[in-house]
């Protein structure tokens, strides 16, 4: 094996929190284009990838993730429907590193490839581009486009003419397209955007998300001169903070747009609306619809009319229905009542609303005529328990349903309101390894620290023995409200055919069961979250699935949170882990571009009491000297832009220091990748089968054991 890198020097920073003294020895990795800094993190990145691509079976796995893959000749995302008939999608073949652009064309049927990114000119051969979205135009001659290189998930758009096959001189950077995609207006010669500031190269990271403005683009138009219609910066509009992310929503078949405000990753929002006429006028008045207070966090549109997904007395939401014409939120009429369900989206079609419903996991839709008759099921196969809504539109009837399972993959249906039936689309071709033979799925309720009980989803095959000898692979998230949602990829199989076993714990934080779920774990109430993932993988030792020395754990992102808390609540429950791209550091997140939007879930270290709770989530602060961990492998990309690449390197460094165990910590780069978002298909393999072979190989499989 190979040399392993030196530790890195730790420093002698201590500040001061409300008269606390923390200690940061590893400060000096911020300043992360440091040379000396790059030249330690090349360092962990060279002997992790030697490790991992040592281990025997790595690249057998790795081939196995590969064709199990390419099972399916391709697959679609994105779908967008015309009045016309034609469809519009991203498509991505077996053989192709990345999704493109199709437009399927009703009368002939035929499909053409639009735009493919693979053609885009590169700065170097490593680098690559995604689609972040399209929309096409109301007219159906033009697309635009936003595209970002090799992850970083910085934003172009681009104008497609479908006329002359080639893309227009119209070119915006900077978009922001996490909570504002860009909308057509009705002339199809103009659209509408949100855009970050340009700022200088020396300013402060956390000053990359301020005073984000909405901007109205014509066609032919130098960008520079273009109109702000909406954001702090524009006449007319309301007021709004720093970290506020406008937007504007132009609704099909209505006279309104929308104004829509996210404040930081809050998931309340605030809404305006005005006449579309009015937009980029002279003394335009927006009027307020719901305010951040009203707990909205959804709507659609639909003439005259709003719908509203709210929580407000509510905890699992409703949805409430008011007039642009003169909005009144505390007289709004209820469509969907509170119940013991999840309201967890709605979306407008020309025959009715459609709404979907959680009951913990699995999600059902329902239909609600607009003329106030009894709201309908769509039913559903009996082998695809949840339905998800893939695309509706004011000016079209029904919807296209996409079904999901745990065991097999879904399809790409078009409810038919008339019929009250679904049709398979076609769209979606089945592969050679959709629907695998002999696997079994189970939700089950754990028991939590405090008594309350965590939605936990079991996926092993029917012959796996409850002897707890199978390697396990708990996963978790925990923030934002978010679900992890029912899935199948073929890929999974690659795990599962070696005896191994996959659990989803449904923790607080997310919103298994609405609003209250989702506070339950956030802020002061954060522990909740790695407390409920610690119950659930105890649940899998005490009922045969597994034991510690072959449970092993992996999230992300919002979810190192989860992870690192729990192996440094819980070292001896866990084998091995994986960290990736994680929020470990909570303490300094707040000096990151994405830092200060993330308050409203995480908290703000100028407060006492959410300083408090920022320390107790931040892994960092921790992990002790002399502590007993598990196997450790921290994975980043350097393209990062929701989590510095520095927090994985802290991370890593403080765990190589203080861990007293034999068992590895890695740090694994990917220097062509960022969060995640916008990874090729090779880049998302190789990534697998490098966290797989290290939890088999620390699970004790013989196929994955080091040369002695």
């Amino acid at each position: 094996m190979a040399e392993k890198p030196p530790l890195f020097p730790a420093g002698s920073v201590v500040e001061t929190y409300f008269g606390q003294k923390i200690a940061d020895p590893y400060r000096a990795m911020e300043n992360f284009t440091q040379p000396g800094v790059q030249a330690w993190v090349r360092e962990q990145a060279r002997y992790a990838q030697h490790v991992l691509h040592a281990l025997p079976s790595r690249k057998a796995l790795l081939e196995r993730i590969d064709q199990l893959d390419a099972g399916a000749p391709y697959t679609l995302a994105s779908l967008i429907r015309c009045p016309n008939g034609d469809l519009y999608y991203l498509k991505q073949l077996a053989t192709d590193n990345v999704a493109k652009i199709y437009c399927r064309a009703a009368a002939p049927n035929s499909e053409t490839l639009l735009i493919d990114p693979e053609t885009f000119a590169k700065q170097t051969p490593d680098d690559h581009f995604t689609i972040s979205f399209f929309q096409v135009s109301p007219d159906g001659k033009r697309l635009l486009y936003g595209f970002a290189a090799s992850g970083s998930e910085q934003t172009t758009i681009r104008v497609f003419d479908r006329v002359s096959g080639h893309d227009l001189a119209d070119t915006i950077e900077r978009i922001e397209a996490e909570y504002a995609l860009p909308y057509w207006l009705p002339d199809s010669q103009s659209f509408v955007y949100s855009q970050r500031r340009d700022l200088p190269a020396t300013s402060a990271p956390a000053e990359g998300f301020q005073f984000t403005q909405t901007l109205q683009h014509t066609l032919g138009n130098d960008p520079a001169s273009d109109q702000l219609i909406f954001g702090s910066m524009a006449d007319g509009s309301p007021t709004m903070a720093e970290m506020d992310f406008p937007a504007v929503i132009v609704p099909l078949q209505s006279p309104w747009v929308i104004g829509q405000v996210r404040h930081g990753d809050e998931t309340d929002i605030t809404l305006y609306a005005v006449r579309r006429e009015q937009l980029g006028k002279a003394g335009i008045q927006w009027k307020k619809v719901c305010d951040r207070a009203d707990l909205v966090t959804g709507f659609a549109v639909m003439g005259s009319d709003i719908y509203l997904l709210t929580a407000a007395n509510a905890p699992r939401f409703k949805i409430v229905q008011t007039s642009l014409d003169k909005p009144d939120f505390p007289k709004a009429l209820t469509v969907v009542a509170a119940s013991e369900s999840v309201v967890d989206g709605l979306t407008v079609a020309k025959d009715a609303l459609y709404v979907g419903l959680l009951s913990g996991v699995p999600q059902t839709i329902i239909r609600i005529p607009y003329d106030g008759g009894p709201s309908q099921p769509v039913p559903l196969p009996v082998d695809q328990p949840t339905g998800e809504i893939i695309a509706g539109r004011a000016d079209m009837p029904g919807i296209f349903v996409r079904t999901h399972s745990w065991i097999r993959e879904g399809q790409l249906y078009y409810y038919d309101p008339t019929k009250g039936s679904l049709t398979d689309t076609g769209l979606v071709p089945a592969g050679r390894f959709s629907a695998p033979e002999g696997l079994t799925a189970t939700e089950v309720m754990v028991p939590s620290h405090d008594g309350v009980e965590i939605p936990l989803s079991i996926i092993h095959r029917t012959d796996n023995p409850l002897d707890g000898t199978s390697p396990t692979l708990l996963y978790g998230y925990g923030a934002y409200g978010y679900t992890i949602p029912i899935d199948f990829k073929p890929t999974n199989l690659a795990w599962l055919e070696r005896g191994g076993v996959l659990a989803m714990a449904h923790v607080r934080g997310g919103g298994a069961f609405g609003k209250a779920w989702h506070h339950a774990g956030r802020k002061a109430t954060k522990p909740n979250t790695w407390k409920d993932f610690i119950a659930c993988g105890e649940y899998l030792v005490k009922h045969g699935y597994t034991q510690p020395a072959r449970l092993v754990g992996r999230a992300g992102s919002a979810g190192g949170i989860l992870i690192g808390r729990a192996i440094t609540q819980r070292p001896d429950l866990f084998a091995a882990v994986n960290i990736a791209v994680g929020c470990t550091d909570m303490l300094r997140f707040e000096t990151t571009t994405n830092g200060p939007p993330n308050i409203p879930e995480f908290g703000t270290v100028t407060q006492a009491e959410e300083f408090s709770a920022l320390l107790e989530m931040s892994t960092i602060h921790h992990i002790q000297d002399g502590g007993h961990y598990p196997a450790i492998l921290l994975t980043h990309g350097i393209n990062d832009p929701r989590v510095e690449p520095w927090e994985s390197a802290k991370t890593t460094a403080r765990f190589l220091a203080a861990t007293a165990s034999d068992k590895p910590v890695l740090f694994r780069v990917d220097y062509h990748s960022g969060h995640g978002i916008g990874s090729t298909r090779q880049q998302q393999h190789e990534e697998r089968a490098d966290v797989w072979s290290f939890f088999l190989w620390q699970c004790g499989d013989r196929d994955f054991q080091p040369p002695q």
